[in-house]
């Protein structure tokens, strides 16, 4: 039987500053995104291509980004991958992948 493993590391700049909230349990959780910017060449042109994360932090993290970050600035994301998944409000069902950083 194999392990699962979910890990992944992002470098790029978050898109916005972040948004910092304190859910009822008292808890905080800090949100942001980052795009990565990824460069090829093709037919000896450099091409680029821009990947955007969403990314959720909790507790002492998500206070410590909600006061550092801001938009623009460089960062490296080390996390894991997080699914969430709902219904609208037209019973259609709806998914988004996000990175959840873990220290």
């Amino acid at each position: 039987m194999l392990n699962n493993l979910n890990s992944i590391i992002i470098e790029g700049n978050l898109t916005r500053d972040p948004q910092l909230k304190t859910i009822p349990n008292g808890n905080q959780v800090c949100s942001f995104a980052v795009a990565s910017n990824r460069f090829y060449r093709q037919n000896d042109q450099t091409e680029k291509e821009v990947s955007f994360f969403e990314v959720e932090t909790w507790s002492k993290l998500a206070q410590t980004c909600g006061e550092v970050l801001r938009k623009g600035r460089g960062v490296r994301v080390v996390g894991r991958l997080k699914q969430d998944r709902w219904e609208d409000a037209d019973g259609k069902h709806q998914a988004r992948i996000k990175i959840v950083i873990h220290i």
